[in-house]
């Protein structure tokens, strides 16, 4: 099966499809922080985010969202044949961290605008009181919605060791939610966690096609300067990926996915100035033709070895979903 040309279901078939163009998206920040740098869970962030809150590509804050905007829509004009339409995308730190009365006119504005089509906002599960999936929901009645959750592992000890900082079963509570809302839900998984073998990363995709979810990212573990990993890595070195061991361990991970799930992230970016390891991901057009070219020869695509999950295992709770 393909899609756009390709062996996995991509996130530019599905917008070209919907758009009958080509969508980019703009790196927002809403001025919001994170439960776990501003004391309520801890200061330091996960081990593997950046001061940036993994929002290092979005526009400064500027005087004002406007102003954000353009900047954001000027990295991109190249790209760009007209103007618009643009994802406005909410990157940095967790971005339903705030209360109603500071979310709505933010994300309002932002829908309000001609030449935004969808608003996208990258958030932590335990950051969704029904509150804000309400207000979610009532503007994806205006235009789409998107909402992205950084789950990375389903395993409890990584998730202690990484400072998740919250249980599956937390995970699997908003999703249900922001799904019946009538929201498009993706969700972050980093391979190469430190402490996990191939066989864990499999188990977290392995547990995610069996949910209602909508799309994913698949990011490589980058070692950023400036975090608790890079301490890490520097006091003792663990193993990383190869460029062809990390596709061969994305190939394994697309086949088990169900075919309708988008993919919107294969490796990640790590920014050049900040990034330590491993550095052959600055190659992505590179590490794109591997994978491309091995799919093609193992004659594989996305969903080969799906299993759909039977009905009386729908909305089980998860035997992982009790520790943090």
């Amino acid at each position: 099966m393909l899609w756009d040309q390709k062996p996995y279901h991509s996130l530019s078939y599905d917008l070209t499809r919907q758009f009958g163009r080509k969508v980019y998206k703009l790196s927002l920040d809403g001025g919001m922080t994170c439960p776990n740098r501003d004391g309520t869970l801890g200061s330091r962030g996960c081990i593997f985010c950046s001061q940036g809150g993994s929002g290092d590509f979005a526009a400064p804050l500027g005087s004002g969202l406007d102003a954000q905007i353009e900047a954001a829509k000027a990295r991109v004009r190249g790209k760009m044949p007209q103007d618009g339409p643009y994802i406005a995308y909410f990157q940095s730190y967790t971005n339903t961290y705030a209360p109603v009365s500071y979310l709505e006119p933010l994300f309002s504005s932002v829908l309000a605008r001609p030449d935004i089509a969808v608003l996208d906002a990258a958030t932590r599960p335990d950051c969704l009181p029904p509150s804000v999936v309400e207000l979610l929901g009532g503007l994806n009645r205006q235009k789409p919605v998107w909402v992205e959750l950084g789950l990375q592992t389903i395993h409890p000890d990584t998730a202690r060791r990484i400072r998740r900082g919250y249980a599956l079963s937390v995970f699997e509570d908003s999703l249900y939610r922001l799904k019946d809302a009538g929201l498009t839900v993706i969700v972050h998984v980093i391979l190469g966690l430190p402490g996990e073998t191939e066989d864990m990363m499999e188990e977290t995709v392995r547990y995610l096609s069996r949910l209602p979810i909508d799309g994913i990212k698949l990011h490589l573990l980058h070692i950023l300067k400036g975090t608790d990993l890079a301490l890490m890595y520097q006091k003792d070195p663990f193993p990383l990926f190869t460029m062809e061991r990390y596709v061969d361990c994305l190939i394994r991970c697309l086949e088990l996915l169900p075919p309708q799930v988008t993919v919107h992230r294969l490796t990640g970016d790590g920014p050049r100035s900040l990034l330590i390891a491993p550095l052959w991901s600055l190659r992505k057009k590179e590490v794109l033709n591997l994978l491309h070219r091995t799919m093609a020869l193992r004659n594989t695509w996305q969903g080969r070895l799906y299993c759909p999950a039977s009905p009386e295992t729908e909305r089980t709770p998860s035997p992982l979903t009790s520790t943090p």
